[in-house]
Formats: C-alpha cells, sequence, structure tokens
C-alpha cells in the first residue's frame, strides 16, 4: 500500500528543494512535520461514530467482485474507467445490460494478484458463493450475459463452490483518504487475528474497492453463513482494530449481528434495514445504548449466547422432550458429596422459589413445563388419595349400617 500522506490535502509538495539544515546554521526552518493521519483520516476523527448507520446500504440482491491487482494500483474510479482495462469494460457491459438484469447487481474489485488465492481475473459472486476462474477481456460481454442475464454456467469455465467466510475491507485510498488509512490497518488486525484463531481456510480477508459511504471508514463487507445456515452479506461501518475480533466471535463465529455498526444487508432496502434493527432491538428487549455495550470488546470476552428468556427464545429447547436451561444447579453451587439426584431436587425447589417472587412482581415464567417424572408422581398421588377415600367411605356406610340395625 502506498503511503498515504502522499495524497494529503494539508501537506504542500515540496520536492527535492527541501533540504536539512546545515549543522552551523541554527536557525534554519526545519521541514514541517507531517499531520497525524489518524486524528485527520483515522480511528480518531472528529466525525467517526457520529451517525446512525442503518439503512446506509444501497438495495442490491447480488455481489460480484472482480479480482484485480492491489489498491495501491486502483484509479479514483477504478470501474467506470473507460480505457481498456478488465474492471471498465465489465462495469460497462454491467450497466449496458442492466435492463436485463434479473437480480439488481453490484459490482467491487478486490485484490487479485498471481500467486494467491484469488488470481487477476477472477469473479466472486455473492451470496451464490462462486467463483469463475480467469475472466479475460474478449469474454467480459459473453460472461455477463450467461451468467448475470440467463442466470446459467459460463461455457469457457465451470463455477467452483466457495466455503467459509469473506472479509472485504474498503482499502480505495485513492478514492478517499479515510478508506486509505483505515482499511490497511483493519487488514493487518483481521489477518493477526485469523491467524491468531486459528480461523485460516476458514475466513478469507481482502482488500476491496469503493462500497460507498467514506465517511463511515472502516467499512468492512463480511460474506458469512447466519444461524439458519444462510449465507447472507453485511455491511459495517466505524469499524476500529478493537471491533475485529467482535466481528469474528459474534458475527462469524455464532451468526449474530454486531448492531451498533450494522450498516445494512444485501437483499434489504434502506427502509427495510432500519425496520430490522428496530426489530431486533424490541425483540431483545434492549435499547441502541445497551446493545452497544453488550456488544463491545470488553463484553466479548467469553464465548457463547446467554439464556435470555426475555427474548422469548433459545431458552428452552430440547430434543422432543421438555428441557430448561435454568433446571439444573450451576456447577459452582453444586454439593459434589451428596446424590445428583438431591442436586436436581435442589433446583426445582430455587426454580419454584424463583418463580413464586416472579410472579409477585408480575413477571411470568416461561420455562415451567412439568417433567414426565413429575407427571408420574403427581398421578401416583391422586391414586393413593382415591384409594384412601374410598376406605373411609367404605367404613361410615359401614358405621351406619349397624347403627340402623
Amino acid at each position: 500500500m502506498a503511503d498515504p500522506s502522499n495524497s494529503s490535502p494539508t501537506v504542500a509538495a515540496t520536492g527535492d528543494s527541501l533540504l536539512a539544515p546545515a549543522a552551523d546554521a541554527p536557525d534554519a526552518v526545519l521541514p514541517v512535520a507531517a499531520p497525524d493521519l489518524d486524528k485527520e483520516f483515522g480511528f480518531q476523527r472528529p466525525e467517526l461514530g457520529k451517525e446512525k448507520l442503518a439503512g446506509t446500504v444501497g438495495f442490491h440482491e447480488r455481489h460480484v467482485f472482480l479480482c484485480f491487482k492491489g489498491p495501491e494500483e486502483w484509479p479514483s474510479h477504478v470501474e467506470a474507467t473507460q480505457s481498456d482495462s478488465l474492471p471498465g469494460l465489465l462495469a460497462a457491459a454491467l450497466k449496458a445490460r442492466k435492463p436485463n438484469l434479473k437480480k439488481s447487481t453490484k459490482l467491487t474489485i478486490c485484490e487479485g494478484e498471481e500467486g494467491t488465492e484469488s488470481t487477476l481475473g477472477d469473479v466472486l459472486i455473492f451470496p451464490d458463493m462462486i467463483r469463475y476462474r480467469g475472466l479475460t477481456h474478449s469474454d467480459v460481454d459473453n460472461f455477463v450475459e450467461e451468467v448475470l442475464v440467463k442466470d446459467v454456467e459460463w461455457g469457457p469455465g465451470s463455477p467452483e463452490a466457495i466455503k467459509g467466510s469473506y472479509v472485504f475491507v474498503c482499502c480505495h485510498g485513492s478514492r478517499d483518504k479515510r478508506c486509505g488509512v483505515c482499511g490497511p490497518v483493519l487488514i493487518k488486525r483481521f489477518k493477526e487475528d485469523i491467524e491468531g484463531q486459528g480461523l485460516d481456510g476458514q475466513v478469507a480477508v481482502s482488500a476491496c474497492s469503493h462500497v460507498g459511504g467514506h465517511k463511515y471508514a472502516g467499512n468492512v463487507i463480511i460474506f458469512s453463513s447466519d444461524a439458519k445456515g444462510e449465507v447472507t452479506g453485511h455491511w459495517y461501518g466505524y469499524v476500529a482494530p478493537d471491533d475485529v475480533p467482535v466481528l469474528l466471535n459474534k458475527h462469524i463465529g455464532q451468526g449474530e449481528i454486531v448492531d451498533h455498526l450494522w450498516r445494512g444487508q444485501l437483499g434489504l432496502s434502506e427502509e427495510q434495514q432500519k425496520e430490522a434493527l428496530e426489530l431486533r432491538h424490541m425483540t431483545n428487549g434492549v435499547t441502541e445504548e445497551e446493545s452497544r455495550a453488550k456488544e463491545s470488546p470488553e463484553a466479548n470476552g467469553t464465548a457463547g449466547a446467554a439464556c435470555n428468556p426475555a427474548a422469548g427464545v433459545g431458552c428452552c429447547q430440547g430434543n422432543g422432550s421438555f428441557t430448561c436451561c435454568q433446571s439444573d444447579v450451576p456447577e459452582e453451587k453444586q454439593d459434589k458429596g451428596i446424590p445428583d439426584e438431591q442436586n436436581h431436587k435442589s433446583a426445582k425447589a430455587e426454580n419454584d422459589k424463583e418463580s413464586v417472587a416472579g410472579s409477585k412482581k408480575g413477571h411470568m415464567k416461561i420455562c415451567q413445563m412439568p417433567s414426565w417424572l413429575e407427571t408420574w408422581e403427581r398421578a401416583d398421588t391422586y391414586a393413593t388419595l382415591g384409594v384412601v377415600a374410598a376406605a373411609a367411605s367404605v367404613f361410615i356406610a359401614f358405621r351406619f349400617y349397624k347403627s340402623m340395625n
């Protein structure tokens, strides 16, 4: 990546005329120090995090990435260039066939170099999770017609299924300085954490060109399976290095959206994106501030989702039988010197106590389901009471009969 300070609008070009002062000239003018890029364009810039993010992604149903060189070689408007370049030709072909496309399609450029997994001319298509190898200038029109208009396989090359999660970070410094400063730092952090967590081969990260919303840099797009196993594309903004482990653990690891950084989703309109965020907050019973605190790096030090009865989901789940996440005594409270059965009885007593307390406060306990054992014990008790009542009736009838005689 080229030094972003070279294109800073705040630094005057000095050329070769700026020489170091002579040792015997203490009053010589010293060079002007370069500005602090992080404070001006990076993660410490004043406007970072000032605007709401949800609903800032334009509607599109399919995202096409063309692998082409690296960010340092991308001109400001790489997709729209009229020169004889592959990105320009593909952008022009897509624009010409736009009325005939069955799906609204967005084109973005990503890194592609010979000798790497994604080589120059490879095309990645999401959410289809397929790759076409080696698109050339002469293939562009036919490729767009066959694959993106007719939705059939391209004759010259068979599609390869791609697996895992794909992370794209905008590093288009020639388009906007903020992306040029923030993007490379995020790429470095993603690669470090992916390696540190042993996710090589499962999560791929790549620099990409302009994705819209420069002011939201760092801009990150993640294509990954959600909680239902379906591949979706999600956009994140104002992403800082400390947010990287949160995105890896929560979004990619658990299939959950990180709300306070979420810009939108592939396949949703801007209004639908805002409604989706509001619905998640309502479902989870949290405000935006609480969501931000919950999703902070400090709050995500442990893996796994907690049981949240207030959300109405995820607490009472079982394989055909009634179970409850509150039915057992926590391991740290268990008495190892007594049988397990007694621990379970203690748990039942504690849950009953909580249920009574909850009812006094006007809350309903959603996990109160009788087990088959409790049902059997109750039926046995009723049978015993029935026998006693019958015996008492016989005794009273016999006494009455004797008194009559």
